[in-house]
């Protein structure tokens, strides 16, 4: 598991670099506090703080009278060029790693990109600026003097990529040389990781949430995602500050890994550690020491101390999938564990205090498990403290048009495939199958379809798996007298979906009174979905 960089305020790093600036001061290293004083200062004016700037100049003018006296003191000119280069490197590295912090805020970026140019010596001059879609340009950041630019020494321009409503770009006239070219091309190379650090960064936050509580996306007649995940995701993120218990119940492929690390994001225990772990992916006679741990000579072939899952997940979160196939031998300790606190590892004299959060999920019945003799009652009430129930991808169809499109994008982007759509009746053939696997299936379909693409295509019903294909059914659509009507498959399909469309809604609406609320929860839809139907259809 990759330990992420917590992402702070801009304003935590400015008083970083402001105190650092006045710590450095004090050991006769003026370059370096100008260094931690400018870096303090961009980070104000990229905030438009100006009551921090008039503060921090005041303190940093204060400061440099007590500097002045302190530098007649002191005579160290013997070893001043050595100094200045410790100095000059500290100050690059450290302006590397305020590049590796604000990746995500492209103003700062630029900022600290032309100062690490200026400070590597291989530019005349590095200007940052943001280029409004109307072609204006503002001033960021600025090293050097802008002269007129002369034949030998072209200007260039490097796009840091889209902020806001524009473009954030460097101006840069680059010195000739060959020491500074392969210091720009460093520093090039340094940027491009960043975007990529970031990139793979906000992959990380989307599939941690994939299904987002708040603006939700709409597309039109039938892309927004049901009332049902959200009411899911707003429930995980109230109870995501609390330390309670959370048992997610779902068929497999729904997403309930997914939740469970939405519940973890949300919480305070964020920063620490979340260790999935699936309950059937080892033999039983091994899952003990799998989750408790176990010390050195504890039974044969134990050659070395092991932590164990649960210390592994320490502050954190420890998320058991298939819980219901736990053996009973291992349920009392899972018990302990939950109500004490307390581990007992394989050769440990001593119990130990854990503190972790558990988060479980079984797509089986607890319930008729325990009438079973399977499971302990007195587990499955300490793990159902809080239940959260996924329902299969078939019963909120209304959501794939939206996983679809999004999962399209994210594979044309994994692939290089530009630009590929999926047309419509592409779309109608996937919402009549019934997704056994459901979103998982639906992904991996979704990714098969976008490998075999043309860049730049249109996803036709011709690329969709055949076992999928065969799977669709005769379609039938009520009617007053029979309440069935076989349709063949190879009739048109708009026209078909359309009149099945427009007998369903005419029956709910009679057998539920034009109730819309009753009505969209019988179809499986959200009441703007309904809405937007009876629109098109004329009802």
């Amino acid at each position: 598991m990759t330990p992420s960089v917590p992402q702070q305020p801009p304003d935590v790093y400015a008083l970083y670099e402001r105190v650092l600036a006045r710590a450095v001061s004090t050991d006769n290293t003026e370059e370096a506090a100008k260094c931690h004083h400018a870096r303090a200062r961009r980070n104000y004016e990229a905030l438009n703080c100006a009551p921090r700037l008039i503060d921090l100049a005041w303190s940093w003018h204060s400061g440099t009278a007590v500097r002045h006296e302190r530098s007649e003191l002191r005579k160290v000119n013997d070893q001043r060029s050595d100094v200045d280069a410790k100095l000059a490197c500290a100050s690059v590295l450290q302006s590397i790693a305020a590049l590796i912090i604000h990746a995500g805020r492209l103003e700062l970026t630029a900022r600290e990109v032309v100062e690490v140019l200026w400070a590597t010596g291989c530019v005349r001059s590095a200007q940052a600026v943001f280029r409004h879609l109307d072609g204006r340009e503002d001033l960021l950041g600025l090293a050097g003097e802008v002269r007129e630019v002369s034949l030998d020494a072209p200007e260039q321009r490097l796009s840091l990529g889209p902020y806001r409503d524009g473009i954030v770009e460097l101006i840069l006239v680059l010195k000739s040389d060959f020491e500074s070219i392969a210091s720009f091309n460093s520093v090039r190379f340094l940027l491009d990781s960043l975007k990529e650090l970031e990139r793979a960064r906000l992959e990380r936050d989307e599939r941690a949430t994939l299904w987002p509580v708040e603006d939700l996306p709409t597309g039109g007649d039938n892309s927004v995602i049901s009332g049902h995940m959200r009411e899911l995701m707003t429930f995980a993120r109230r109870i995501a500050t609390t330390n309670v218990n959370v048992l997610i119940t779902g068929d497999s492929g729904t997403g309930k890994e997914i939740l469970a690390r939405a519940i973890h994001n949300f919480s305070d225990r964020a920063r620490k550690p979340f260790v999935p772990f699936n309950c059937t992916a080892v033999p039983r006679d091994l899952l003990e020491s799998q989750l408790f741990g176990h010390r050195r000579g504890a039974f044969t072939g134990a050659d070395r101390d092991y932590t164990g899952l649960i210390r592994s997940a320490r502050d954190g979160t420890l998320f058991l999938d298939e819980i219901g196939e736990l053996g009973l031998d291992l349920q009392p300790k899972l018990l302990r564990f939950l109500e004490s606190g307390e581990i007992s590892p394989l050769g440990e004299p001593a119990a130990l205090t854990v503190d972790v959060r558990i988060v479980a999920a079984t797509n089986t019945n607890l319930e008729d498990a325990v009438r079973a003799g399977r499971f302990r009652e007195d587990l499955f009430y300490r793990l159902n403290v809080v239940r959260l129930s996924i329902r299969p991808l078939r019963e909120r169809r209304d959501e794939i048009p939206g996983f679809v499109t999004h999962f399209a994008q994210r594979a044309a982007e994994e692939f290089k495939k530009g630009d590929l759509r999926v047309a419509e009746e592409t779309m109608e053939r996937l919402l009549l199958y019934r997704w056994p696997g459901n979103v998982r299936q639906l992904q991996n379909e979704i990714r098969r379809m976008a490998a075999l693409a043309e860049p730049n295509s249109t996803l036709m019903p011709d690329a969709i798996s055949e076992d999928i294909l065969r799977a669709l059914p005769l379609l039938r659509h009520p009617t007053p007298n029979t309440r069935e009507i076989a349709v063949p498959l190879h009739d048109k399909l708009m026209p078909t979906i359309a009149r099945i469309e427009c007998e369903m809604i005419k029956t709910a609406l009679r057998e539920h009174h034009g109730k819309v609320e009753a009505v969209a929860k019988a179809l499986g839809i959200s009441r703007k979905g309904l809405y937007l139907k009876r629109r098109r259809l004329g009802l």
